[in-house]
């Protein structure tokens, strides 16, 4: 019984004996045997290692031991290894669904505190309803609670710009993580075991706001110092400039900040934000950084710079950061911005006033991107050929920050405007301080020797989603591109190498080989390389390959992504690919509009006919609409493309034609191919009439004829009249834009055929919003007033030459406009106006 004892006492401890079961007996081996075993097992795991047996023969401490109980040592001494390793992975895994269980319990707390709040404010509004007076002016309305702005008027001085600074924490925290702000669930982004957060929007408050929380595998300070550094998370950010930054007496630090950000379109100016930063420790230790705008006027370090930005506002907004047991922390995101959409075309509003459009950019991608540098720094993300993840990131930011710069072209950057097509409205720039877009202090960088330019232009496209296009962008590149047009771009890599196209003309195989690089974890972004295949035309030259290399950033292609839009960026690099080479990105950027009542509006039918009549009574558009099931619905979207192009100073003029023509057939193809994949076809459905009183598409269509004719004594459709569904399809296609408006005391559009579309820059479901003062300039409107009277009673009145607006805030010439009364079927009701706008064009 002791000699039991003793081998049990011995067998349990690793310094003298370990023990091991083979065939029922236990094998006993000494220490210098433990010892021995564990060094050629640290040095071959792998059980089929010839080294291992090698090192096996030349110990000779193990040569008195049976082969077949090596073996089995071995067997229990990996299974010991990846019991270890699965108990850490299953430790892990516990403290992360701890600290993901609390931040829900922290949700569900802060959601009863909601759901109490807004009983409160339920039962108060009940007793007011009560016991307030019939009359609605009453005075007693004053006592509505309203949020004062925030006074500035200490900002001059350490003591108020302290004061300032907790003002905006205490406001940030009670966004955070309390009710100050009326927060609900963001559509689409329910969390779950596999969710990555917990996302969320404004309902109802000052400006668009966005929150998330989620868990993070990092250190808080180094979340924080990610998040601090905005421009290598947020694509939209050009720049960031602390101004001045001093300690504050509590510990923490206070920063005047100047912020420039990219604008999306070359539709719309950029914003920029003069803001407050405060970074503290709160007693419990969580780490803060909030920040907010300062009142006033001034630009900022550089005046002469913010003259081409908008002055927007940055609502109290910030980071809370608190560690977790066990290693994380769980990361709280509050963004609330005041993006003034007053200064933006009507038609791109909902970018600028959607907190969804806040979420996607800012909010979600923070949080993502974090989460995307703790996977890469513990090891779970592998990359592929020998590429480093940060060197991958890199590549994506650049493509994406020269994009934007060519887009904006800022005039502190060289930017120059050098020729606008009013018709295309293709805008050419120049800049001739600029060379190949390359890090600081490049090896590869390639001076030009006369600059970059930039041929872009934006349009507007309906009923196709953006993933679907920018995919079929992406896989049918032939579809639009001109090879010859790579080839140039692929050249200017190599120094005095320009060549005007056409001097070396180049045969595309159709060969498109796309070998992928890497790609975020939620694989919303992919970075590739595509290789096009080519061959000269020139008999000498025929079996010279003339392949071309493109580094190619793909996002938004999956339609469920959470992104805000998709984008297609490519640059021509050479077959040596080093991680300085200098890139010039060009390409596509797709962003769906309407994001603001989208979700408002998903039950509702989009599928409308070309008469609208029974949509313009006042009051909410859901009333009069009919809900079917369309096949397809009627997405809007902004399409923005730009191409750079190097030039030498003597083929500047050549270069430019080229630019200009080459986007202009890339404008004609993208149209032809959205309406190619676009379900609803060339002509939107007519369907049925969606109220007694309104005429189906054809009938109106009739109506309009049929009363140009009598009042002008000729026919609108010529050479000869039409019928049937071929009158709708010539009035549909005419060249003249015709429009149709109601006889409301405030007339609004309720038709409009293609070439009406295209001069409004609009879509028959936005054509209920467009009210007839909207389309003229101050003189034509004078000129309508003038002749109205006449038009009511003669039935027709000519308009002289003029200039209209479309929506997105273009001026549109015109040579004649022609008005009639369009008289239903029993020629003495006057159903609506029609305007007939000869000879069109954008100035």
């Amino acid at each position: 019984m002791a000699m039991a004892v003793a081998q049990h006492r011995e067998s349990s401890s690793g310094s003298n004996i370990n023990k091991h079961l083979d065939n029922g007996k236990y094998v006993r081996y000494t220490a210098e045997q433990v010892e021995a075993l564990e060094r050629v097992y640290a040095e071959c795991p792998k059980p089929s290692s010839l080294r291992r047996q090698q090192l096996i023969r030349e110990c000779p401490i193990l040569s008195n031991i049976e082969p077949k109980q090596i073996k089995v040592w071995f067997q229990n001494r990996r299974c010991r290894d990846k019991q270890k390793t699965e108990a850490s992975r299953l430790q892990t895994v516990n403290r992360k669904l701890n600290a993901m269980n609390k931040l829900l319990m922290e949700e569900n707390d802060r959601l009863q505190k909601q759901v109490s709040q807004l009983v409160n404010e339920n039962g108060y509004m009940k007793q007011q309803l009560h016991t307030v007076n019939a009359s609605t002016n009453d005075a007693s309305c004053d006592s509505v609670v309203t949020t004062p702005p925030h006074s500035l008027k200490d900002a001059n001085n350490p003591a108020g710009l302290l004061s300032i600074a907790e003002g905006t924490l205490k406001e940030f925290l009670s966004k955070a993580t309390g009710t100050a702000v009326d927060w609900v669930q963001m559509p689409g982004m329910k969390p779950g075991p596999d969710s990555v957060g917990i996302f969320a929007i404004s309902q109802s408050c000052s400006g668009v706001a966005a929150r998330a929380c989620g868990l993070v595998s990092l250190e808080p300070t180094k979340i924080a110092e990610i998040l601090k550094d905005r421009p290598s998370w947020f694509r939209d950010c050009r720049n960031l400039e602390v101004f001045t930054m001093f300690r504050a007496g509590n510990g923490g630090t206070i920063e005047l900040i100047y912020t420039q950000m990219f604008a999306p379109t070359t539709l719309a100016p950029a914003r920029d934000f003069w803001t407050l930063r405060y970074t503290t420790t709160l007693e419990n230790g969580s780490l803060v950084v909030c920040e907010r705008s300062l009142s006033g006027s001034g630009a900022g370090p550089n005046a002469a710079a913010a003259a081409q930005f908008v002055r927007a506002e940055m609502l109290p907004s910030g980071y809370l950061i608190r560690s977790c047991e066990g290693g994380g922390s769980i990361v709280h995101i509050v963004d609330h911005l005041n993006l003034e959409a007053w200064s933006v075309p009507e038609v791109l509003r909902p970018l600028y006033e959607s907190s969804k459009v806040v979420a996607q950019k800012m909010t979600i991608a923070a949080l993502h991107y974090i989460r995307q540098i703790a996977q890469e720094t513990s090891g779970e993300v592998v990359y592929g050929p020998g590429r480093q993840p940060a060197v991958l990131r890199t590549f994506s930011q650049r493509l994406s920050r020269g994009f934007n710069d060519a887009i904006n072209g800022f005039n502190d950057d060289g930017w120059s405007i050098m020729n606008c097509d009013g018709a295309e409205d293709v805008i050419i720039a120049i800049n001739s301080n600029k060379s190949l877009n390359s890090p600081p202090n490049a090896v590869n960088a390639l001076p030009l020797l006369g600059g970059v330019l930039c041929a872009k232009a934006s349009m507007l496209i309906q009923n196709v989603s953006p993933a679907v296009l920018v995919r079929f962008l992406r896989e049918h590149r032939s579809e639009w591109a001109d090879f010859n047009v790579d080839a140039y771009s692929a050249v200017s890599l190599k120094a005095g190498s320009y060549a005007y196209p056409g001097m070396r003309p180049t045969r595309f195989t159709g060969s498109q080989i796309i070998m992928p690089l890497g790609h975020t974890i939620e694989h919303e972004e992919l970075l590739e390389v595509v290789r096009l295949e080519g061959h000269s035309f020139a008999e000498d030259n025929a079996f010279l390959s003339r392949d071309i290399h493109l580094l190619q950033l793909c996002s938004g292609i999956d339609e469920n992504a959470v992104g805000g839009c998709s984008e297609l960026l490519f640059a021509p690099i050479n077959e040596m690919f080093p991680d300085d080479a200098p890139l010039l990105p060009s390409g596509f950027r797709v962003i769906p509009l309407d994001t603001k009542s989208s979700d408002t509006q998903d039950s509702l039918a989009t599928n409308r006919t070309l008469d609208l009549t029974s949509s313009l009574e006042p009051g909410p558009a859901t009333n009069h609409i009919a809900v079917d099931a369309p096949s397809c619905p009627n997405i809007r979207s902004v399409l923005t493309i730009a191409f750079q192009f190097p030039f030498d100073s003597n083929l500047e003029d050549n270069v430019a034609n080229m630019a200009h023509q080459y986007v202009r057939s890339v404008i004609s193809s993208v149209q032809r191919i959205a309406i190619a994949i676009s379900p609803s076809g060339l002509i939107p459905a007519v369907g049925p009439k969606q109220s007694p009183s309104s005429p189906e598409a054809l009938t109106l269509a009739h109506w309009i004829c049929r009363s140009y004719s009598y009042h002008l004594g000729a026919e609108l459709l010529r050479p000869e009249p039409a019928v049937g569904d071929s009158l709708l399809k010539n009035l549909w296609q005419h060249q003249d834009a015709i429009l149709c408006c109601s006889l409301k005391s405030l007339p609004v559009m309720i038709f409009a055929n293609q070439a009406g579309l295209d001069m409004l820059e609009t879509t028959l479901m936005a054509l209920q919003d467009i009210t007839l003062d909207k389309i003229f300039d101050e003189t034509g409107r004078k000129t309508l007033c003038s002749d109205f009277a006449k038009l009511m009673q003669e039935g027709l009145a000519y308009l002289p030459a003029g200039i209209c607006m479309s929506t997105m805030g273009r001026h549109v010439s015109y040579e004649q406009a022609v008005a009639w009364k369009v008289l239903e079927a029993d020629e003495s009701t006057v159903h609506c106006l029609a305007f007939s706008f000869v000879n069109w064009s954008f100035v």
